[in-house]
């Protein structure tokens, strides 16, 4: 299946953090951002935020500290 193309942004913001094992509240935002900036979330980014949560809710990705 090929992604759309903000799937494909969304999928590298989540490879970061699945790489760094963190994810900032900026980094968080900007997924979000990316997620609903054509007022629709197709299936593909759909599958993708669920991942995303899920390694969340696992703590296979942390929330970084405000400093």
């Amino acid at each position: 299946m090929v992604l759309s193309e903000s799937a494909e942004r969304l999928r590298k913001m989540i490879d970061k953090a699945i790489e760094d094992h963190i994810i900032t509240p900026e980094e968080y935002e900007e997924i979000i951002h990316i997620t609903t900036e054509d007022g629709y979330i197709d299936s593909q980014e759909r599958a993708l935020l669920a991942e995303l949560q899920d390694m969340i809710e696992h703590k296979v990705v942390k929330f970084a500290k405000k400093e």
